[in-house]
């Protein structure tokens, strides 16, 4: 295609995954499936923090925003991708792409950000337990979810502000669902600024989150190994496990996703379930690491579900 710019609301062709026809009911049902299983399970985690009195602690109000952005996450993606398997429709218009690429990036980066903020109120809460309730006041809370959600907000909207000053001359997504690398793919212009920000934010976004767990959690470690109680120190052991894991998890799945940007020789399926497996796989797993390990919530969910059955 040649240079000319094109209109903004100008409409996109998108890759779609290669099922054959046998395999496009099953794939389209098993997504739907796991998109509803999900919902289901991160509102089951953001309504009994809500109804809940005894949790309405730090802990959990800081918590309430990982089910909050893994619903943002999920729904941002699967719904189009499944329903483009069924109806093999891979077309979208330019501003929708805009806007789902701006929240795939906000999920993305919001995910680190909340578990910096849950590290720090395990490390106060096993390292200085008697400071607690005065430095996790209400109002500390508040300012922390602001900062979370506030400083992700500034991050990503600057990237895709960098990113709409651009001319677009092309119309192929290189991805199943729109990001911001695809969306720079569609330009004919140099993009060395919009790549080198990028680079800064995800540098920015790791350094701040993997710092934050490696510090705090040494110091968890620490501090649980000098105890006496073996109470308390099963208690802060146990408390932080879900933490870790779903923040290995994320990394984990997001640093696969990164390299298979790098190597061309991975097959085109490959690569898409790679992208797919970042926005699916933590909002899925999420609310299940924190109802069968958290004790609050799980105990919570199992009283809702006995009183059920005995209503009925």
């Amino acid at each position: 295609m040649d240079n000319t710019p094109l209109n903004s609301s100008f409409v996109l062709t998108m890759q779609v995954f290669d099922i054959p026809s046998v395999g496009k009911y099953p794939a389209f049902l098993l997504g739907i499936a796991i998109y509803f299983f999900s919902v289901l399970c991160n509102l089951a985690v953001l309504v009994v923090i809500v109804v809940e009195r005894r949790l309405h602690t730090p802990m959990y109000i800081i918590l309430f925003s990982l089910p909050l952005n893994d619903l943002i996450g999920i729904t941002s993606v699967v719904p189009q991708v499944v329903l483009s398997i069924l109806t093999e429709r891979n077309m979208t218009y330019y501003p929708l792409c805009v806007f789902q690429a701006f929240l795939t990036h906000m999920y993305g980066g919001a995910v680190l950000l909340i578990l910096t903020a849950m590290a720090f109120d395990r490390y106060i809460a096993i390292c200085n337990p008697l400071r607690y309730n005065t430095i996790m006041t209400t109002h500390t809370v508040i300012k922390l979810i602001a900062l979370v959600w506030g400083f992700d907000f500034i991050l990503i909207g600057t990237l895709f502000v960098l990113l709409l000053r651009l001319p677009t001359c092309r119309n192929n997504i290189s991805n199943v669902f729109c990001d911001n690398p695809s969306l720079l793919k569609l330009t004919c212009a140099a993009t060395v600024v919009n790549n080198i920000y990028g680079l800064f934010i995800t540098a920015v976004l790791q350094v701040i989150s993997i710092s934050a767990v490696i510090y705090t959690y040494i110091k968890i470690l620490l501090t649980c190994l000098v105890k006496r109680q073996a109470d308390a120190r099963s208690k802060a052991i146990n408390t932080c496990v879900s933490h870790l894991l779903v923040f290995v998890l994320f990394q984990f799945v997001s640093a696969f996703t990164i390299l298979s940007y790098r190597f061309e020789n991975i097959s085109s399926n490959l690569r898409k379930i790679t992208f797919m497996s970042l926005m699916l796989f933590p909002p899925l797993l999420n609310p299940l690491i924190y109802g069968l390990k958290t004790k609050e919530i799980r105990n919570t969910l199992m009283k809702v579900f006995k009183t059920r059955v005995l209503i009925k």
